[in-house]
């Protein structure tokens, strides 16, 4: 059978491991976003250091034209032609840088116009030069090299205006270059910088939520832990409870069975003795054996209100109903609680409903009425009658026992189901604080209910409501 313990640990061992693969989880997220950071970082410099790759190619290829002019100037102002031949060499380094720039640099449109506008410059430029060399190297009659080489150099030579305006274009276009691949180098450190806090957040975040998770974990296995110990404690003193209430029942089911048979014989013989002494002794003695019969039949009930507790106790006290004709049953009842009695009483029975019959366990609702009627007759005056109601439907039983005897106080209603409990006001009448408890045992068993209205010096009116199977599926 399952019971609602092992679901509630099944429950709480898969609440464990979910909790605990969540963990898991986050510890992962965390651990991938740190990757993540650490791959963004190597990125971001990779990025970085390739920007200034291509600064660095650029600062060359400015140097490279400067030399490049210087060269060339050289050549035009002294005439050495072994600045030509260094002139060329630069140019093709100059080729070399530019193809560089063009390698590292950045995927935008932008700078690739750039470039390819670099590109034509220098041709342009080297194009320049050599047109000026070509016209140093002609002979005009008249004039020497010196003179040819200084007309070139006079500012409004048509060359050296477009060379002017070659350079110019050519150091904008290089600071342009410089200018867009300083401003990208910015924005990705800016970028990378960015980044790398929101993602040392979220690492730092997530580290802290693992943890707690982690922590959260422990403490419900250890809550989990607590509750096992205390449900084995729990199970351990069950069993021990149960280990009791059956060696009580026992020992009552020993005691009633030692003493019931010599009670048996005491009452009837007291029985036999008072019919056959009645007219030979004085009433005094008579009294006496009445005396004896009774304290027989008391501490007959007393054992047998000992062992229904002890049994219910241990849970062997067992509810078997069967199909019993109720108005049949209350006279045999009725008859039995006149013949034990001291004195006859006068009890006035009454049947109502459309039902003769009932199921009920006939051993258990004989002993809770017989207690209900004996409590009646022992706690009201021997003049006052007692009424006795049992109303029988197809849904439902209820037996009601009223009296006018001395009632019970207000405030120890509530107590009167507890075992060996008797009112204040009882006085001399003997009694074992039993009655009640067997009576509530018996009725919990029925699934009945139990009313009580009770005046001091009034009265007491007990009303027993006991449902039936075919409306509400009971005793199956």
């Amino acid at each position: 059978m399952v019971t609602f313990n092992t679901l509630r640990w099944s429950l709480e061992r898969k609440l464990i491991t979910a909790a605990f693969c969540l963990a898991l989880l986050l510890m992962v997220l965390v651990n991938y976003i740190s990757y993540q950071n650490a791959t963004q970082l190597i990125s971001s410099a990779a990025r970085v250091k390739q920007t200034n790759e291509i600064l660095t190619a650029l600062t060359h290829v400015s140097e490279s034209l400067t030399d490049i002019e210087a060269r060339h100037w050289r050549y035009l102002l002294l005439g050495d032609r072994t600045e030509l031949a260094r002139n060329d060499t630069a140019m093709q380094r100059l080729t070399q840088q530019l193809d560089d720039v063009q390698r590292s640099l950045s995927n935008t449109k932008v700078q690739e116009q750039r470039l390819d506008f670099l590109r034509t410059l220098v041709q342009q430029r080297q194009s320049l030069f050599e047109q000026s060399t070509t016209l140093t190297r002609l002979e005009e009659p008249g004039r020497n090299d010196l003179e040819q080489q200084r007309s070139l150099l006079s500012a409004g030579h048509p060359l050296v205006v477009q060379a002017n305006e070659n350079q110019h274009l050519i150091r904008k276009t290089i600071a342009e270059l410089q200018d867009e691949e300083e401003a990208l180098l910015q924005h990705q450190v800016e970028q990378s910088q960015v980044d790398s806090h929101n993602r040392m957040v979220i690492e730092n975040l997530g580290t802290v939520l693992a943890f707690i998770w982690l922590l959260s974990v422990y403490v419900l296995l250890y809550r989990q832990i607590l509750k096992r110990q205390q449900l084995e404690k729990i199970q351990q003193k069950l069993a021990q409870e149960k280990e009791l209430g059956e060696m009580k029942l026992q020992f009552f089911s020993m005691v009633s069975h030692e003493f019931r048979t010599p009670l048996s014989v005491i009452i009837s013989s007291a029985q036999l003795l008072l019919e056959n002494l009645r007219t030979r002794i004085e009433p005094e003695r008579l009294k006496k054996l009445t005396q004896i019969q009774s304290s027989a039949k008391l501490m007959t009930q007393l054992l047998n209100d000992i062992l229904t507790l002890a049994r219910a106790d241990a849970g062997k006290l067992e509810c078997k109903p069967e199909l019993i004709e109720m108005q049949f049953f209350c006279l045999n009842l009725l008859e039995d609680i006149q013949l034990f009695s001291e004195h006859p009483r006068t009890i006035q029975f009454k049947k109502l409903g459309s039902s003769t019959y009932a199921y009920l366990d006939e051993r258990l609702i004989y002993s809770v009425l017989s207690n209900l009627l004996s409590n009646a007759i022992k706690y009201s005056p021997p003049s006052s009658p007692i009424n006795f109601t049992l109303t029988c439907e197809p849904d439902l039983v209820l037996f009601e026992i009223k009296d006018r005897g001395i009632g019970i106080p207000r405030e120890e209603q509530a107590h009167i189901f507890e075992p060996f409990r008797r009112g204040a006001n009882v006085g001399n009448i003997a009694g074992s604080g039993l009655g009640m408890a067997v009576v509530k045992k018996c009725l919990d068993l029925h699934q009945g209910e139990l009313t009580l209205e009770s005046e001091v010096g009034v009265g007491t009116v007990f009303t027993l409501k006991i449902p039936q199977p075919q409306k509400h599926g009971l005793f199956h």
